[in-house]
């Protein structure tokens, strides 16, 4: 054999035990990968963790609503809402979502929420379907793109949005 150590070969001077011919320990090498997968694991464990609760409807789905349909219909096409309302002029049906976020073992932090409302004539046929969010703390209606310069329901609406993000201006008065 020359001075060259080959792959598997044991150093003579080691005596064979658990050592290779570079000198280093196998078992050094074992602790080491292992140390190197612990690592990764705690380090796993930092990522957030994103979690979403509630009703997740897709832009296709809101578009199954249209005006004119009865509450049922809107309950066949959506689901059970998440609460109603009576309001002056009809009904109101909420579905409500929200998006959470936790690191580690950090407290759980809301970082969205959204409020689809479909709003019922007196008749009980849809009159018109919001789809609320935040945008730059204040509530903005994804559907007509807008703030919403007046609700008929925005105390209501206002408690959907309490605690979301930083401190929000509801709508301009």
């Amino acid at each position: 054999m020359t001075g060259k150590c080959m792959s598997g070969d044991r150093d003579a001077a080691a005596g064979g035990r658990g050592r290779t011919c570079a000198g280093r320990s196998s078992n050094g090498r074992a602790l080491l990968l292992a140390g190197v997968g612990s690592a990764m694991v705690v380090l796993a464990g930092c990522s957030a963790t994103t979690l979403k609760h509630g009703h997740q409807f897709q832009e296709t789905d809101l578009q199954q609503v249209q005006p004119g349909m009865t509450e049922d219909s809107v309950r066949m096409a959506l689901g059970t809402p998440a609460t109603t309302s009576a309001l002056p002029g009809g009904n109101a049906y909420y579905y409500i979502s929200s998006t959470t976020k936790q690191s580690a073992f950090f407290k759980e932090e809301e970082v969205d929420r959204k409020v689809v409302a479909v709003y019922f004539n007196p008749t009980g046929s849809v009159d018109k379907v919001a789809n609320y969010g935040m945008r730059d703390g204040r509530v903005f209606d994804f559907v007509k793109n807008e703030t919403p310069a007046h609700l008929r329901d925005k105390s209501f609406i206002s408690r959907f949005f309490r605690g979301v993000g930083p401190k929000q201006k509801i709508v301009d008065d």
